[in-house]
């Protein structure tokens, strides 16, 4: 499962409550410009409409610029495909106050384009501090044990 587009800031942003496996309505030459690893997750959040879940605001650029059609938007929604459970289970969140859903990550299951998403909660700015100092001591610690 090698993932194709990852969200570098959502671990630094957000505290991680749930995981979820979705896959991702996508046409053809978006399949191929992920599976070149392009596109981008910034800014990026689910919605659930209507008993369905979509993806607001990914950017997946065209695969070949000249031999894209003029109406594509490479900013659309796009529908997550989920249980009945699942979406449900989301929709209960979507409603609580500092909680949001955001993408983790994009990846390959086998032929498959699957996104990995979560339910979080935004950190506060002394969480943040505390992500950054434990990040250094670890670092800190890995050069002590190489150096020797």
């Amino acid at each position: 499962m090698p993932t194709l587009i990852e969200n570098k800031k959502v671990h630094f942003n957000y505290e991680i409550l749930e995981r979820f496996q979705a896959g991702l309505e996508v046409v053809g030459h978006e399949v191929k410009s992920l599976r070149n690893k392009l596109g981008a997750l910034d800014g990026t959040y689910v919605t659930i409409r209507g008993g369905e879940a979509y993806l607001i605001n990914m950017f997946i650029p065209p695969y070949q610029v000249n031999n894209t059609e003029e109406s594509y938007d490479p900013r659309r929604n796009r529908r997550l495909l989920l249980t009945k459970k699942e979406i449900l289970k989301l929709a209960e969140t979507e409603h609580h106050a500092g909680l949001t859903i955001v993408p983790i990550s994009v990846y390959n299951n086998k032929r498959w384009i699957k996104i990995e998403i979560a339910i979080v909660r935004g950190k506060k700015q002394f969480d943040k501090r505390e992500t950054i100092k434990k990040r250094e001591t670890e670092r800190e610690i890995r050069r002590e044990f190489t150096d020797k």
